[in-house]
């Protein structure tokens, strides 16, 4: 949630450019916010945006107090005094603190309502939901929030219901400020403006001054494109004819901005003519219109789309804090609203056309507006009424820690620093020289994603009923990365929910996986996701090729695509193939999020909603973190800025292997979290080097390069973990704890986890979004499958050790090093001690297993890791190939050189094609892992290939002998 300013823009002569949001003000149109909360007043924020962008006015609603109250200690103070108010139920209390909040932003707004003559300046209050279709009660209580706030530019805001609208008329001629709320449609708009200038009629015969009468009519916008194109895409899957397709497509995303633009020209001609001109004689101010609902729903359009579009003069455009600092950061402003006003109307003939009623839509906007206002109001005064003080400091600033030694004061240094040059805002505000100064801006669009999944609630149950009438069994993901590890800590946490599929995740080309796999589904029952931003993703393309091929083999070309949903970037490759292919559906991914920060958008909450989570339940819960973490929001209070000065801090003071322990219930927490510390922050030498699933050892078994996070589930923890973190903390290593009070709240921890990584990046010195040494290995990887492509053959290699089961690997210096160490002991034990030896205080062990990730192997695999760190006393990693590769592969090869790398290979007991490829997956497999080591040692790792050959069980089971030997 963002409120901040940011420094000028300059133009491409370095010279300073206006400020787009302060530029619309010659365009006519005043830009007020969607967004009030306590510490947006108090520390002195609100007054820098009115001041630097130009901001004119202020709307609220009950969302907004509701998160602020819940994910804030904004109110703390005041509802433990007011506790003891038994003349206060819920809603009192409420009024008091909305009364307070909206009493102290119109005065810092006065001088804007003085200098623009009453224009602006306002701040909204919304009489309760509850009453949108009651006229009488609607009108008592707009009276009495009037004489509360006792404020001159103020606004009450009442529904454009059929009984809020002579509510409204009379408030009008009684000379209150109305903000008129929730319209969708041009014919319901013009009702109101008729209202209004009858209103004002009538409080000109009692001799009143119209000169100080103001209102507003705020027309949403971006709703209705969400409505009508989610009734467009049904349409389009059942049409064959390209010219129908092509007008049904064309009409995406134009209906709302079509609306709103009718609905302008009929503001003009109602505000003149002789009737007006009377009024406005005697001082009458128009009643302009408001463009609300105007962040962008659609990742196909652009993050400034709804606020770029309808830009005109006498109008307001109230934005939500994202798109506020979005269109701060790179908006376009020009005169748009009555350009080309004639292709408007003929976008709204053409939807008629098509045969999708407008007045349908916009009476079902109305009627799910009405409704979603009234449950916020409800989650609001249940927030309320259980709201004190313990609960609010628990409710998501849940992370508590201690640190040996100066950390703590380094830690509150970092948080200083934070806070004494605005850090926090400049974050929010997309402030690349908080890191690099390089695109960093550019890739911080899962700040403000909530709250536009919010938007779709109803899409997400959409696509879940949808699915489980169609009766599939299971739902295969395919993808890898950021397209795969948040379905599967879905996966693992909610597990198989009744009534919808089980949840299965291919991120392998293990022929084995894959085989496995299969043998779970049967293929006429199964769904298919595919998952991938860019669309050209070796692995999800061949993962696609294989099960498309399978399903149209048993149902045909035809039936085929439906059983397959894609979710990527708009424009992508894989858009064309699914449209190709005739998918089932396909979803968008926001350009602006890279792949480990997308876990709550689509590519995590379409996969969700299919499996049966309760996503608008989870994204809810969510929201109350971003609002926790949000610009106004003081560093050390703030609990993703207190992660993340924690975690690097601690790295740039030798402590960069972050040991995460999470409770079972949410266990697979960690491989999301292993992705986002790693891909984030290892690169340029440096970064944080994640440990998940170490068993807790007893504390002589760990370095000084340690902090520990502890993940706890209060509803499922685990007590052996209890005592092990309790015993790391008496023995002095730095513990953080974090309480999660029950599954639903790891949105939560996406979001904090995201907002600590970008921190920690920034305090590391390095670009948080980008992951420059992945792609070495694609490349490397590419260059060995277009040789076999040609020549039928990977490169030939030789080991440099061979015995039964057995072959070692690796480049001239390694190999040189170990056999010099190995001395008279060449054996797989002597090389295996030779290599483990390499090992120093402050370096870590990873096993890279390019072979199936199986329990069996698991256990193995964990076994010999647990006997490295017990041994070396080193922190050790475990990453199944090539999972591993877009995840913590690039701390491996871009983070600091202090990794010893175990590769493990293997022959495959039965290969599987890739359809249209000569290649088979077997062969992908081994070129990834070829094309790693090379990265790795090229970069001047230590890494030993261990190929195992035979019999795969036999041989595991002997290096798992073999290393213990080493060890011994």
């Amino acid at each position: 949630m963002s409120t901040t300013a940011k420094t000028t823009p300059t133009s491409s002569e370095g010279k300073p450019s206006e400020n787009p949001l302060k530029a619309l003000i010659g365009f006519g149109q005043s830009v007020w916010l969607d967004y009030i909360r306590r510490s947006l007043i108090s520390t002195g924020e609100l007054k820098r945006l009115i001041e630097e962008d130009g901001l004119r006015g202020v709307t609220s609603n009950p969302s907004i107090f509701e998160k602020a109250i819940t994910g804030s200690t904004d109110y703390t103070k005041t509802l433990a005094e007011l506790e003891t108010r038994k003349d206060l139920d819920a809603k009192g209390i409420f009024e008091f603190l909305a009364a307070k909040d909206i009493q102290d932003a119109t005065d810092v707004f006065r001088p804007v309502y003085e200098q623009t003559k009453r224009r602006d300046g306002y701040v909204s209050l919304e009489v309760s939901p509850y009453l949108a279709h009651k006229t009488k009660e609607t009108l008592d209580e707009a009276r009495r929030l009037w004489k509360t706030l006792g404020r001159e530019n103020a606004m009450i805001k009442v529904p454009g219901t059929t009984e809020g609208i002579p509510a409204f008329q009379q408030l009008i001629s009684e000379g209150i400020n109305i903000n008129v709320t929730l319209l969708f449609a041009q014919e319901v708009y013009e009702r109101v403006a008729e209202a209004y200038v009858a209103g004002l009629e009538e409080f000109a015969k009692k001799g009143g001054d119209l000169s100080r009468v103001a209102s507003v009519a705020s027309f949403f916008v971006s709703r209705i494109d969400t409505l009508i194109d989610s009734q467009i895409d049904d349409k389009i899957k059942k049409t064959t004819n390209p010219s129908d397709l092509q007008t049904l497509r064309g009409l995406k995303g134009k209906v709302a901005i079509a609306n709103a633009k009718l609905a302008y020209q009929s503001y003009k001609k109602i505000f003149s003519g002789p009737r007006w001109a009377a009024l406005a004689a005697r001082g009458a101010q128009t009643q302009r219109v408001l463009w609300a609902s105007t962040s962008t729903k659609d990742p196909a359009f652009p993050d400034t789309y709804y606020v770029a579009e309808l830009i005109g003069p006498d109008t307001v455009d109230t934005i939500p804090p994202a798109t506020f600092d979005a269109f701060r950061d790179h908006g376009k402003p020009r005169a748009s609203l009555e350009e080309d006003v004639p292709a408007a109307r003929a976008t709204m003939e053409t939807l008629a056309r098509v045969g999708i009623s407008m007045k349908d839509a916009t009476n079902k906007l109305t009627e799910d507006g009405v409704k979603q206002f009234a449950d916020a109001f409800d989650k609001l005064l249940a927030a309320v009424s259980k709201h004190t003080e313990k609960a609010a400091s628990s409710a998501v600033n849940n992370l508590t820690y201690r640190l040996p030694g100066n950390l703590s004061q380094d830690v509150k240094g970092a948080l200083e620093d934070w806070k004494k040059n605005n850090k926090v805002k400049r974050l929010w505000a997309r402030d690349a020289s908080l890191w690099t100064n390089k695109d960093e801006g550019n890739w911080l669009g899962w700040l403000g994603i909530t709250d536009d999944q919010i938007s779709h609630n109803s899409e997400f149950k959409k696509i879940a009923d949808e699915i489980h009438q169609a009766g599939f069994t299971h739902l295969v993901l395919l993808g890898m990365g950021g397209s795969s590890l948040c379905v599967e800590v879905f996966e693992k946490t909610y597990g198989r929910i009744q009534g919808q599929p089980q949840v299965l995740v291919l991120d392998s080309t293990d022929p084995a996986q894959i085989r496995t796999l299969e043998s779970k589904i049967d293929i006429a029952k199964t769904l298919f996701i595919v998952a991938s931003k860019s669309g050209t993703t070796l692995e999800p393309n061949i993962f696609k090729q294989y099960f498309y091929d399978r399903v149209k083999q048993s149902a045909g070309a035809t039936e085929a695509g439906k059983r397959f949903i894609a979710i990527t970037d708009p424009g992508s490759q894989m858009q064309k193939v699914a449209e190709t292919d005739g998918f089932r559906h396909i979803y968008y991914g926001v350009p602006s999020i890279g792949g480990r920060y997308s876990a709550l958008s689509n590519f995590g909450m379409i996969p969700a909603a299919i499996q049966g989570v309760d996503v608008p339940k989870f994204l809810d819960r969510a929201e109350e973190m971003v609002h926790a973490c949000a610009s106004v929001v003081p560093a050390d209070e703030n609990p993703g800025v207190i992660l993340g000065a924690i975690l690097g801090t601690l790295q740039k003071q030798g402590r960069d292997k972050v040991t995460l322990f999470a409770s079972p219930g949410i266990s697979d927490l960690g491989a999301w979290l292993e992705q986002l510390l790693a891909e984030s922050t290892g690169k340029e030498g440096k970064g944080l080097i994640p440990v998940d699933r170490e068993p807790i050892g007893s504390p002589d078994v760990y370095g000084s390069d340690r902090v520990f996070v502890y993940v706890r589930l209060e509803d499922g923890a685990d007590s052996k973990q209890d005592a092990g973190v309790e015993a790391l903390e008496k023995a002095g290593q730095p513990v953080v704890r974090i309480q999660v009070a029950n599954n639903y709240e790891l949105g939560q921890e996406f979001f904090r986890w995201e907002i600590a990584t970008a921190v920690a990046g920034s305090i590391i010195g390095i670009n948080a979004f980008n992951q420059p040494d992945v792609e070495a290995s694609k490349i490397e990887t590419r260059k060995l499958t277009d040789e076999y492509e040609k020549s039928g053959s990977l490169p030939q290699e030789t080991p440099f050790y061979e015995d039964k089961g057995f072959k070692l690997y690796s480049d001239d210096k390694n190999a040189s090093a170990l056999k010099q160490a190995v001395g008279k002991d060449a054996t797989l034990a002597g090389y295996l001690r030779a290599h483990v030896n390499r090992l120093k205080a402050g370096d870590y062990f990873a096993v890279l297993a390019y072979i199936e990730r199986n329990e069996k192997h698991q256990t193995q695999l964990q076994s010999i890791r647990q006997s490295v760190r017990d041994k070396k006393h080193v922190a050790t990693c475990l990453g199944f190939g090539p999972r591993f590769l877009h995840s913590t592969g690039q701390a491996y090869k871009g983070g600091p050189n202090s990794g010893v790398f175990l590769q493990i290979t293997c022959d495959d007991a039965s290969d599987l094609g890739v359809p249209g490829q000569k290649y088979t997956f077997g062969v992908v497999k081994a070129a990834q892992a070829r094309g790693d080591f090379n990265v790795l040692t090229e970069r001047g790792r230590r890494a030993l290939r261990v190929h195992l050959t035979g019999d795969l069980a036999t041989a595991l089971t002997n290096l798992q002998q073999a290393i213990q030997q080493a060890l011994s």
